[in-house]
């Protein structure tokens, strides 16, 4: 690094900073594994860094199992063994009783309130500054154009329409809900304008083979051989990353960081990024600088993405059935351009501000969300949010999330029905894959910030024990080393 471009001494003792340092023109966006309800926590941490480091981020993303649980009630609508059943932070959040200090963005994964997302199916503040981005959508952040897709792929359910309902007591609902549809896919093919970021919680199918996946494997060996026959990940997201060819792509889901580039045949490239859950000696957090992009403006809803959700809707299946077949590619083209017609005419720019959280009340019923309670009372249907209600009648469709499904049964599923899609593509050249060998183009010169990563946290993990066997012995303490620099999660 030369003297002219050496980054700040705070940055620099910290870890890597991009050496252009601190720039004007450029948004910096803090990218986030999987939340798992520690809001708290991870705000906490962003706010450290902001304190010792001089930086301000403008945007912190997470990229799934949020766990929006605003009560008890919610957690029976969430997938997650009982003994994880926990609330959370988030509830203050919803309550007014704190405010989220940085605009936050996120969307769902596979741990999830199921039941309160589904109100904010097409996206939605879940408290105040606090954005859901939808099952899939698209949203603007200053001009930070972002896409995403919520949930992970099953194929067993992935053609199935939206049948699944609160409080998704039938066989299976509360893991189908969470798992991707060919709907919402659909919709984001159509997108033609160019998206900065793209979100996805589980990895798109083959992404390791565009970075070290040795490492990968050294570091999760369990996951080898799906790793080496391209079977893990989501292929719907494989096929998405090669049609949209986003800037960034970012993920969580797997539990480990992982770094990778992609290069389209167009001479585009895609930086692939998963991150680790929030967890002392983790990788759960990077800074991100994204050059010519201004958060002016804060969240917007985007007018193609508009024209999309209006051409699509009437295809929209809240039943057991798939959605009808799509029209034949010329046919759609002119749909999509009718529809953007009506956007560009019948919204205008104020409204694309989205609709407003509103205040919620106390806790419904009996239950004091606030405590420490880990289950309640299955909740009642969801009522109609009045964000979706205000947005359906913007763009003047029917609402539809409420609707009587018919029949019943879930389909939780395993893979499956991954033969329709197309094979993925070679994989790229030995060490040919990134910026740096292995793909890795969060080295310097990537525009990523490295911190020192907390080492104590909030959590007690219960090791996975084999079956019927003792657990083994707690394995000593690693010597502590001073960091005046490292993050204590708990002392924040």
């Amino acid at each position: 690094m030369s003297p002219a471009k050496k980054a700040p001494t705070a940055v620099k003792r910290a870890g890597f900073v991009s050496p252009r340092g601190i720039v004007e023109g450029e948004m910096r966006i803090a990218v986030e594994g999987c939340c798992h309800g520690e809001l708290d926590k991870i705000y906490a941490a962003l706010a450290h860094l902001e304190k010792v480091e001089n930086v301000k981020v403008d945007l912190l993303i997470c990229c799934g199992d949020f766990q929006a649980v605003r009560d008890a009630r919610d957690l029976e609508c969430m997938s997650v063994p009982d003994k994880y059943k926990t609330l959370g932070t988030f509830h203050r959040y919803f309550r007014g009783e704190r405010r989220a200090p940085v605009p936050t963005l996120f969307i769902g994964g596979n741990h999830e309130a199921s039941n309160y997302l589904w109100e904010l199916y097409y996206g939605g503040f879940v408290a105040p500054d606090v954005y859901y981005l939808g099952h899939s959508g698209v949203v603007r952040f200053g001009n930070l154009r972002v896409g995403g897709l919520s949930g992970i792929f099953k194929g067993n359910d992935y053609r199935r329409g939206h049948y699944e309902r609160p409080p998704y007591k039938r066989g299976g609902e509360v893991k189908s809900a969470y798992h991707v549809r060919q709907f919402d896919v659909d919709k984001l093919r159509s997108v033609r304008e160019p998206i900065d970021v793209f979100l996805s919680h589980d990895w798109p199918r083959g992404i390791s083979r565009y970075g070290d996946q040795a490492d990968l494997i050294r570091k999760k060996r369990f996951l080898a051989d799906e790793l080496r026959d391209n079977s893990l990940g989501s292929p719907p997201a494989e096929e998405l990353l090669h049609a949209l060819k986003p800037r960034y792509w970012f993920s969580a889901h797997l539990h480990v960081k992982f770094a990778a580039m992609v290069r389209h045949g167009d001479g585009s490239a895609t930086r692939f990024l998963a991150l680790d859950k929030c967890l002392p000696r983790r990788d759960f957090m990077q800074i991100v600088d994204v050059p010519d992009r201004d958060p002016t403006g804060g969240f917007a809803l985007d007018r193609e993405w508009l024209s999309i959700l209006r051409c699509e809707h009437g295809r929209h299946s809240v039943t057991r059935h798939p959605a009808p077949p799509r029209p034949d590619p010329t046919a759609l083209k002119s749909r999509l351009a009718e529809h953007r017609a009506w956007v560009d005419g019948n919204v205008g720019e104020s409204q694309l501000a989205p609709p407003g959280f509103e205040t919620q009340p106390a806790p419904r019923g009996d239950e004091d969300g606030a405590g420490e309670k880990t289950s309640g009372a299955a909740p009642n249907p969801s009522a109609r949010n009045p964000q979706t209600v205000r947005l359906m009648e913007m763009l003047e469709l029917d609402f539809k999330l409420d609707l009587d499904p018919g029949g019943g049964g879930g389909g939780g599923g395993n893979r499956g029905g991954w033969g329709d899609f197309p094979p993925p593509p070679p994989p790229p050249p030995a060490g040919g894959g990134g910026v740096a060998s292995g793909g890795d183009w969060t080295v310097e010169g990537g525009g990523v910030a490295r911190y020192p990563i907390p080492r104590e946290g909030p959590f007690k993990l219960v090791p996975r024990q084999a079956r019927g066997a003792p657990p083994p012995p707690p394995p000593p303490p690693p010597p502590r080393e001073v960091d005046d620099n490292e993050i204590d999660l708990d002392s924040l």
